[in-house]
Protein backbone atom coordinates (compact mmCIF):
# COMPACT_ATOMS: atom_id res chain seq x y z
CA UNK A 1 0.00 0.00 0.00
CA UNK A 2 2.95 2.52 0.71
CA UNK A 3 5.07 2.05 -2.18
CA UNK A 4 1.89 2.08 -4.83
CA UNK A 5 0.95 5.70 -3.27
CA UNK A 6 4.19 6.76 -3.14
CA UNK A 7 4.78 5.65 -6.79
CA UNK A 8 1.42 8.01 -7.77
CA UNK A 9 3.15 10.75 -5.43
CA UNK A 10 5.97 10.85 -7.32
CA UNK A 11 4.05 11.69 -11.02
CA UNK A 12 2.46 14.75 -9.57
CA UNK A 13 5.77 17.08 -9.33
CA UNK A 14 6.63 15.92 -12.47
CA UNK A 15 3.54 16.82 -13.89
CA UNK A 16 2.51 13.39 -14.93
CA UNK A 17 -0.24 12.43 -12.98
CA UNK A 18 -2.85 14.15 -15.43
CA UNK A 19 -1.04 12.28 -18.36
CA UNK A 20 -0.81 8.87 -17.00
CA UNK A 21 -3.90 6.66 -18.89
CA UNK A 22 -3.39 3.09 -17.81
CA UNK A 23 -0.76 1.82 -15.08
CA UNK A 24 0.78 -1.81 -14.74
CA UNK A 25 1.96 -3.60 -11.41
CA UNK A 26 3.97 -6.33 -11.89
CA UNK A 27 4.77 -9.01 -8.32
CA UNK A 28 7.94 -10.94 -8.22
CA UNK A 29 9.09 -13.40 -5.53
CA UNK A 30 7.94 -14.23 -2.71
CA UNK A 31 5.55 -11.13 -3.17
CA UNK A 32 4.11 -12.99 -6.21
CA UNK A 33 4.51 -16.36 -4.22
CA UNK A 34 2.16 -15.32 -1.30
CA UNK A 35 0.75 -12.23 -2.71
CA UNK A 36 -2.70 -13.48 -3.57
CA UNK A 37 -2.89 -15.02 0.33
CA UNK A 38 -1.52 -12.07 2.47
CA UNK A 39 -4.02 -9.15 0.21
CA UNK A 40 -1.30 -7.55 -1.64
CA UNK A 41 -3.62 -7.13 -4.71
CA UNK A 42 -5.86 -5.22 -2.28
CA UNK A 43 -3.06 -2.98 -0.85
CA UNK A 44 -1.81 -2.18 -3.78
CA UNK A 45 -5.63 -1.04 -5.35
CA UNK A 46 -5.63 1.22 -1.72
CA UNK A 47 -2.31 1.90 -2.45
CA UNK A 48 -2.58 3.43 -5.65
CA UNK A 49 -6.06 5.22 -4.40
CA UNK A 50 -4.26 6.97 -2.63
CA UNK A 51 -5.12 5.02 1.10
CA UNK A 52 -2.33 4.66 3.64
CA UNK A 53 -2.17 1.61 6.10
CA UNK A 54 -2.44 3.98 9.29
CA UNK A 55 -5.38 5.45 8.35
CA UNK A 56 -7.71 3.40 5.85
CA UNK A 57 -10.88 2.72 7.79
CA UNK A 58 -10.92 -1.18 7.97
CA UNK A 59 -14.65 -1.19 7.85
CA UNK A 60 -14.65 0.35 4.34
CA UNK A 61 -12.23 -1.50 2.49
CA UNK A 62 -14.09 -4.43 1.04
CA UNK A 63 -16.14 -1.72 -0.66
CA UNK A 64 -13.83 0.38 -1.70
CA UNK A 65 -12.31 -3.14 -3.19
CA UNK A 66 -15.22 -4.26 -4.68
CA UNK A 67 -16.05 -0.44 -6.19
CA UNK A 68 -12.49 -0.56 -8.28
CA UNK A 69 -13.26 -4.34 -9.46
CA UNK A 70 -16.82 -3.72 -10.05
CA UNK A 71 -15.84 -0.94 -12.69
CA UNK A 72 -12.84 -1.61 -13.45
CA UNK A 73 -11.72 1.63 -12.41
CA UNK A 74 -8.89 3.79 -10.55
CA UNK A 75 -8.90 6.82 -9.01
CA UNK A 76 -5.39 7.76 -8.20
CA UNK A 77 -5.01 9.77 -5.17
CA UNK A 78 -8.97 9.55 -5.30
CA UNK A 79 -8.97 12.08 -8.05
CA UNK A 80 -7.80 10.97 -11.32
CA UNK A 81 -9.54 8.29 -12.84
CA UNK A 82 -8.19 5.56 -15.41
CA UNK A 83 -9.16 1.96 -16.22
CA UNK A 84 -7.50 -0.65 -14.36
CA UNK A 85 -7.91 -4.46 -15.43
CA UNK A 86 -6.43 -6.46 -12.95
CA UNK A 87 -6.17 -9.22 -15.25
CA UNK A 88 -3.79 -7.41 -17.19
CA UNK A 89 -2.36 -4.69 -15.55
CA UNK A 90 -1.46 -6.55 -12.23
CA UNK A 91 0.85 -9.13 -12.91
CA UNK A 92 1.58 -12.01 -10.47
CA UNK A 93 5.60 -13.13 -11.90
CA UNK A 94 6.11 -16.10 -9.46
CA UNK A 95 8.92 -17.33 -11.77
CA UNK A 96 11.16 -14.51 -12.26
CA UNK A 97 12.74 -12.22 -8.78
CA UNK A 98 14.50 -8.88 -8.78
CA UNK A 99 18.47 -8.77 -7.24
CA UNK A 100 17.08 -6.36 -4.86
CA UNK A 101 14.76 -8.47 -2.50
CA UNK A 102 12.57 -11.11 -2.71
CA UNK A 103 9.56 -9.06 -2.62
CA UNK A 104 9.63 -6.78 -5.18
CA UNK A 105 7.23 -4.72 -7.62
CA UNK A 106 7.40 -2.50 -10.64
CA UNK A 107 5.26 0.02 -11.25
CA UNK A 108 5.00 2.04 -14.63
CA UNK A 109 2.56 4.74 -16.04
CA UNK A 110 1.54 5.16 -19.36
CA UNK A 111 0.12 7.81 -21.87
CA UNK A 112 -2.18 7.40 -24.35
CA UNK A 113 0.09 6.46 -26.90
CA UNK A 114 1.65 3.56 -24.76
CA UNK A 115 4.78 5.35 -24.13
CA UNK A 116 5.91 4.79 -20.53
CA UNK A 117 5.65 8.38 -18.40
CA UNK A 118 7.22 6.32 -15.61
CA UNK A 119 8.75 3.15 -14.23
CA UNK A 120 10.28 2.38 -10.31
CA UNK A 121 10.78 -0.67 -8.33
CA UNK A 122 9.95 -0.54 -5.11
CA UNK A 123 11.47 -3.12 -2.35
CA UNK A 124 9.21 -4.54 0.75
CA UNK A 125 11.91 -5.39 2.99
CA UNK A 126 9.92 -5.97 6.17
CA UNK A 127 7.72 -4.37 8.88
CA UNK A 128 6.03 -1.94 6.88
CA UNK A 129 9.20 -0.29 5.31
CA UNK A 130 9.63 -0.29 1.60
CA UNK A 131 12.82 1.21 -0.56
CA UNK A 132 12.91 2.23 -3.89
CA UNK A 133 15.79 0.73 -6.46
CA UNK A 134 18.58 3.43 -7.25
CA UNK A 135 17.84 5.67 -4.24
CA UNK A 136 20.54 5.65 -1.85
CA UNK A 137 19.90 4.27 1.82
CA UNK A 138 18.99 6.44 4.25
CA UNK A 139 22.07 6.91 6.69
CA UNK A 140 21.41 6.65 10.88
CA UNK A 141 22.17 10.35 11.69
CA UNK A 142 20.68 12.24 8.74
CA UNK A 143 18.26 14.40 10.59
CA UNK A 144 19.01 18.24 11.42
CA UNK A 145 20.05 16.93 15.13
CA UNK A 146 22.30 13.47 15.65
CA UNK A 147 21.21 11.74 18.40
CA UNK A 148 23.36 11.86 21.63
CA UNK A 149 23.37 7.87 22.10
CA UNK A 150 23.58 6.74 18.59
CA UNK A 151 24.38 2.88 18.64
CA UNK A 152 25.00 0.07 15.88
CA UNK A 153 25.14 -3.06 18.35
CA UNK A 154 23.94 -4.55 21.64
CA UNK A 155 27.42 -4.47 22.79
CA UNK A 156 27.74 -0.53 22.41
CA UNK A 157 24.53 -0.18 23.44
CA UNK A 158 25.64 -1.96 26.82
CA UNK A 159 28.37 0.34 27.05
CA UNK A 160 26.59 3.39 26.22
CA UNK A 161 24.54 2.21 29.73
CA UNK A 162 27.55 1.80 31.28
CA UNK A 163 29.21 4.88 30.75
CA UNK A 164 25.79 7.35 30.95
CA UNK A 165 24.41 5.14 33.57
CA UNK A 166 21.17 4.61 31.90
CA UNK A 167 18.86 2.23 31.06
CA UNK A 168 18.15 0.88 27.56
CA UNK A 169 15.23 2.61 27.55
CA UNK A 170 16.05 5.86 28.74
CA UNK A 171 19.18 5.53 25.82
CA UNK A 172 16.32 5.53 23.55
CA UNK A 173 14.14 7.85 24.61
CA UNK A 174 17.21 10.75 24.97
CA UNK A 175 17.80 9.78 20.93
CA UNK A 176 14.16 10.08 20.06
CA UNK A 177 14.22 13.79 21.45
CA UNK A 178 16.79 14.77 19.20
CA UNK A 179 13.72 15.01 16.68
CA UNK A 180 10.53 15.29 18.79
CA UNK A 181 9.12 16.72 21.70
CA UNK A 182 9.31 14.35 24.72
CA UNK A 183 5.38 14.44 24.91
CA UNK A 184 5.14 13.59 21.40
CA UNK A 185 7.45 10.29 21.93
CA UNK A 186 5.07 9.23 24.77
CA UNK A 187 1.86 10.56 23.46
CA UNK A 188 2.86 8.14 20.02
CA UNK A 189 3.42 5.32 22.72
CA UNK A 190 -0.03 5.81 24.34
CA UNK A 191 -1.39 5.77 20.69
CA UNK A 192 0.35 2.77 19.95
CA UNK A 193 -1.00 0.85 22.90
CA UNK A 194 -4.87 1.99 22.74
CA UNK A 195 -4.21 0.37 18.63
CA UNK A 196 -2.85 -2.91 20.30
CA UNK A 197 -6.02 -2.91 22.98
CA UNK A 198 -8.84 -1.85 20.60
CA UNK A 199 -7.25 -4.47 17.87
CA UNK A 200 -6.86 -7.05 20.99
CA UNK A 201 -10.70 -6.02 21.69
CA UNK A 202 -12.07 -6.43 18.36
CA UNK A 203 -10.07 -9.71 17.95
CA UNK A 204 -11.60 -10.78 20.98
CA UNK A 205 -15.28 -10.21 19.84
CA UNK A 206 -15.51 -10.99 16.52
CA UNK A 207 -16.45 -14.73 15.47
CA UNK A 208 -16.50 -16.52 12.01
CA UNK A 209 -14.50 -17.90 9.38
CA UNK A 210 -11.11 -16.42 8.04
CA UNK A 211 -11.07 -14.97 4.20
CA UNK A 212 -9.06 -17.06 2.07
CA UNK A 213 -10.78 -20.84 1.38
CA UNK A 214 -8.92 -22.61 4.34
CA UNK A 215 -12.19 -22.31 6.56
CA UNK A 216 -10.19 -21.17 9.82
CA UNK A 217 -12.55 -20.10 12.49
CA UNK A 218 -11.79 -17.67 14.83
CA UNK A 219 -10.95 -19.20 17.68
CA UNK A 220 -10.39 -16.24 19.94
CA UNK A 221 -13.74 -15.53 21.60
CA UNK A 222 -14.25 -18.67 21.87
CA UNK A 223 -11.40 -18.93 24.24
CA UNK A 224 -11.53 -16.02 26.12
CA UNK A 225 -15.65 -17.03 27.37
CA UNK A 226 -13.85 -20.65 28.67
CA UNK A 227 -11.28 -18.68 30.55
CA UNK A 228 -13.84 -16.20 31.78
CA UNK A 229 -15.57 -18.93 33.33
CA UNK A 230 -12.43 -20.61 34.84
CA UNK A 231 -11.34 -18.18 36.37
CA UNK A 232 -8.49 -18.32 38.31
CA UNK A 233 -8.50 -21.53 39.64
CA UNK A 234 -5.67 -22.57 36.81
CA UNK A 235 -1.91 -21.87 38.08
CA UNK A 236 -1.14 -21.50 34.32
CA UNK A 237 -4.45 -19.08 33.51
CA UNK A 238 -1.85 -16.72 32.75
CA UNK A 239 -0.33 -18.14 29.90
CA UNK A 240 -3.76 -19.48 28.65
CA UNK A 241 -4.92 -15.34 28.36
CA UNK A 242 -1.43 -14.69 26.86
CA UNK A 243 -2.25 -16.94 24.14
CA UNK A 244 -5.17 -15.61 23.67
CA UNK A 245 -4.24 -11.98 23.17
CA UNK A 246 -1.50 -13.23 20.64
CA UNK A 247 -4.34 -15.30 18.90
CA UNK A 248 -6.80 -12.52 18.87
CA UNK A 249 -4.70 -10.39 17.46
CA UNK A 250 -3.13 -12.45 14.36
CA UNK A 251 -6.95 -13.40 13.46
CA UNK A 252 -7.23 -9.39 12.96
CA UNK A 253 -4.26 -9.80 11.18
CA UNK A 254 -5.82 -12.17 8.79
CA UNK A 255 -8.87 -10.55 8.44
CA UNK A 256 -7.62 -7.35 6.87
CA UNK A 257 -7.82 -5.68 10.41
CA UNK A 258 -5.65 -2.94 11.60
CA UNK A 259 -2.52 -4.04 13.60
CA UNK A 260 0.72 -2.92 15.39
CA UNK A 261 3.86 -3.49 12.80
CA UNK A 262 5.66 -4.96 15.28
CA UNK A 263 8.55 -5.75 13.93
CA UNK A 264 5.86 -7.15 11.16
CA UNK A 265 2.57 -8.08 10.22
CA UNK A 266 2.57 -11.46 10.73
CA UNK A 267 4.58 -11.20 14.02
CA UNK A 268 1.77 -8.47 15.25
CA UNK A 269 0.44 -10.99 18.23
CA UNK A 270 3.57 -10.99 20.11
CA UNK A 271 4.00 -7.98 21.38
CA UNK A 272 0.77 -6.78 22.35
CA UNK A 273 0.20 -10.23 24.51
CA UNK A 274 3.31 -9.82 26.41
CA UNK A 275 2.11 -5.96 27.14
CA UNK A 276 -1.69 -7.10 28.01
CA UNK A 277 0.26 -10.01 30.40
CA UNK A 278 2.26 -7.52 31.64
CA UNK A 279 -0.61 -5.05 32.72
CA UNK A 280 -3.17 -7.16 33.42
CA UNK A 281 -1.11 -10.23 35.54
CA UNK A 282 2.05 -8.43 36.84
CA UNK A 283 1.54 -6.84 40.24
CA UNK A 284 1.78 -2.96 40.59
CA UNK A 285 1.92 -3.14 36.19
CA UNK A 286 1.93 0.49 35.28
CA UNK A 287 2.18 2.66 32.85
CA UNK A 288 5.43 3.89 33.08
CA UNK A 289 6.70 0.10 32.94
CA UNK A 290 4.64 -0.20 29.92
CA UNK A 291 6.52 2.30 28.44
CA UNK A 292 10.11 1.07 29.10
CA UNK A 293 8.67 -2.21 27.79
CA UNK A 294 7.82 -0.48 24.57
CA UNK A 295 11.15 1.83 24.46
CA UNK A 296 13.51 -0.94 24.71
CA UNK A 297 11.76 -3.55 22.20
CA UNK A 298 12.08 -0.91 19.58
CA UNK A 299 15.87 -0.57 20.70
CA UNK A 300 15.81 -4.36 20.15
CA UNK A 301 14.20 -4.05 16.70
CA UNK A 302 16.50 -1.54 15.66
CA UNK A 303 19.57 -3.77 16.14
CA UNK A 304 17.64 -6.68 14.00
CA UNK A 305 16.46 -4.50 11.10
CA UNK A 306 20.14 -2.21 10.52
CA UNK A 307 22.27 -5.64 11.06
CA UNK A 308 20.10 -8.46 9.65
CA UNK A 309 16.52 -8.89 9.09
CA UNK A 310 13.04 -8.56 10.00
CA UNK A 311 11.93 -10.17 6.50
CA UNK A 312 10.37 -13.88 6.05
CA UNK A 313 11.43 -13.84 2.70
CA UNK A 314 14.25 -12.73 3.01
CA UNK A 315 15.16 -14.93 6.51
CA UNK A 316 11.76 -17.07 7.46
CA UNK A 317 10.03 -16.77 10.00
CA UNK A 318 12.76 -16.60 12.71
CA UNK A 319 13.16 -12.75 11.08
CA UNK A 320 9.68 -12.24 12.02
CA UNK A 321 7.86 -14.02 15.35
CA UNK A 322 12.14 -14.49 16.25
CA UNK A 323 12.68 -11.37 16.10
CA UNK A 324 8.98 -10.33 17.92
CA UNK A 325 9.75 -12.90 20.32
CA UNK A 326 13.63 -11.20 20.94
CA UNK A 327 12.11 -7.88 21.45
CA UNK A 328 9.06 -8.69 23.77
CA UNK A 329 11.68 -10.53 25.70
CA UNK A 330 14.32 -7.61 26.75
CA UNK A 331 11.37 -5.30 26.74
CA UNK A 332 9.24 -7.39 29.28
CA UNK A 333 12.71 -7.20 31.74
CA UNK A 334 12.69 -3.34 31.28
CA UNK A 335 9.21 -3.17 32.11
CA UNK A 336 10.00 -5.40 35.47
CA UNK A 337 12.96 -3.26 36.40
CA UNK A 338 15.70 -5.59 35.07
CA UNK A 339 19.08 -4.36 34.34
CA UNK A 340 20.41 -3.42 30.52
CA UNK A 341 22.36 -6.96 30.83
CA UNK A 342 19.11 -8.92 31.59
CA UNK A 343 17.77 -7.12 28.85
CA UNK A 344 20.11 -8.37 26.69
CA UNK A 345 20.22 -11.68 27.90
CA UNK A 346 16.53 -11.88 27.46
CA UNK A 347 16.64 -11.05 24.24
CA UNK A 348 19.41 -13.25 22.81
CA UNK A 349 17.25 -16.04 24.75
CA UNK A 350 14.13 -14.76 22.55
CA UNK A 351 15.98 -15.23 19.30
CA UNK A 352 18.32 -18.54 20.09
CA UNK A 353 15.54 -20.77 20.38
CA UNK A 354 13.70 -19.54 17.25
CA UNK A 355 16.78 -19.74 14.69
CA UNK A 356 16.25 -21.65 11.38
CA UNK A 357 12.21 -21.45 12.03
CA UNK A 358 10.72 -21.12 8.14
CA UNK A 359 8.09 -19.35 6.87
CA UNK A 360 5.51 -21.68 5.23
CA UNK A 361 2.10 -20.38 5.25
CA UNK A 362 -0.53 -22.23 4.11
CA UNK A 363 -2.27 -21.24 1.09
CA UNK A 364 -0.09 -17.99 1.43
CA UNK A 365 -2.10 -16.93 4.30
CA UNK A 366 -1.28 -15.78 7.68
CA UNK A 367 -3.06 -18.26 9.46
CA UNK A 368 -1.61 -21.41 9.34
CA UNK A 369 1.05 -22.01 11.26
CA UNK A 370 0.90 -18.08 12.12
CA UNK A 371 -1.38 -17.13 14.66
CA UNK A 372 -0.58 -20.32 16.84
CA UNK A 373 2.55 -19.52 16.11
CA UNK A 374 2.71 -15.57 17.93
CA UNK A 375 1.27 -17.77 20.62
CA UNK A 376 3.87 -19.67 21.42
CA UNK A 377 6.48 -16.79 20.67
CA UNK A 378 4.50 -14.93 23.30
CA UNK A 379 5.08 -17.51 26.17
CA UNK A 380 9.03 -18.04 25.01
CA UNK A 381 9.78 -14.26 25.43
CA UNK A 382 7.63 -14.39 28.79
CA UNK A 383 10.07 -17.70 29.89
CA UNK A 384 12.89 -15.89 28.37
CA UNK A 385 12.44 -13.13 30.74
CA UNK A 386 12.10 -15.48 33.58
CA UNK A 387 15.52 -16.80 32.66
CA UNK A 388 17.07 -14.07 32.36
CA UNK A 389 15.99 -12.37 35.44
CA UNK A 390 16.65 -15.36 37.97
CA UNK A 391 20.23 -15.93 35.77
CA UNK A 392 23.31 -14.08 37.68
CA UNK A 393 26.48 -15.56 36.18
CA UNK A 394 27.79 -14.25 32.14
CA UNK A 395 25.85 -16.16 29.43
CA UNK A 396 27.88 -17.44 26.71
CA UNK A 397 26.18 -15.98 23.63
CA UNK A 398 25.70 -12.41 23.11
CA UNK A 399 22.79 -10.65 21.31
CA UNK A 400 24.79 -9.50 18.71
CA UNK A 401 26.12 -12.89 18.13
CA UNK A 402 22.67 -14.67 17.96
CA UNK A 403 21.48 -11.85 15.66
CA UNK A 404 24.51 -12.50 13.27
CA UNK A 405 23.83 -16.39 13.23
CA UNK A 406 20.27 -15.37 12.64
CA UNK A 407 21.03 -13.32 9.37
CA UNK A 408 23.52 -16.20 8.44
CA UNK A 409 21.18 -19.09 8.78
CA UNK A 410 18.60 -16.68 6.90
CA UNK A 411 20.84 -16.81 3.66
CA UNK A 412 21.82 -20.68 4.10
CA UNK A 413 18.05 -21.34 4.15
CA UNK A 414 16.50 -22.54 0.78
CA UNK A 415 14.39 -19.86 -0.78
CA UNK A 416 11.20 -22.25 -0.69
CA UNK A 417 11.20 -22.28 2.53
CA UNK A 418 11.01 -17.81 2.80
CA UNK A 419 7.73 -17.20 2.57
CA UNK A 420 6.96 -18.57 -0.91
CA UNK A 421 4.88 -21.50 0.42
CA UNK A 422 6.79 -23.59 -2.03
CA UNK A 423 7.46 -26.06 0.63
CA UNK A 424 6.97 -27.39 4.61
CA UNK A 425 3.69 -27.09 6.13
CA UNK A 426 2.45 -25.33 2.97
CA UNK A 427 3.22 -28.45 0.78
CA UNK A 428 2.40 -31.00 3.51
CA UNK A 429 -1.67 -30.09 4.26
CA UNK A 430 -3.73 -30.08 1.91
CA UNK A 431 -6.29 -26.75 1.37
CA UNK A 432 -9.18 -27.42 2.14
Amino acid sequence: MRAARKFVETLQPEGLLARVIRLQVELYGSLALTGHGHATDRAILLGLSGEVPDEVDPAQIEGKIREIRESKTLRLLATKAISFDEATDLLFLKDRILPGHPNAMRFTAFDDSAKVLKTDVYYSVGGGFISRAGDEPSATGTAKTPPPYPFASGDELLKIGDQHQLPVWKIVLENEKAWHDEGEVRDYLRRIWQVMQDCVARGLETEGILPGGLNVRRRAPRLARKLAVQGTSDPLGAIDWVNVFAMAVNEENAAGGRVVTAPTNGAAGIIPAVAHYYMRFVPDASWEGLERYFLTAGAIGILYKENASISGAEVGCQGEVGVACSMAAGGLVAALGGTNRQIEYAAEVGMEHNLGMTCDPIGGLVQIPCIERNAMGSVKAINACRIAMRETDEHKVSLDQVIATMYQTGLDMQSRYKETSLAGLAVSVIEC
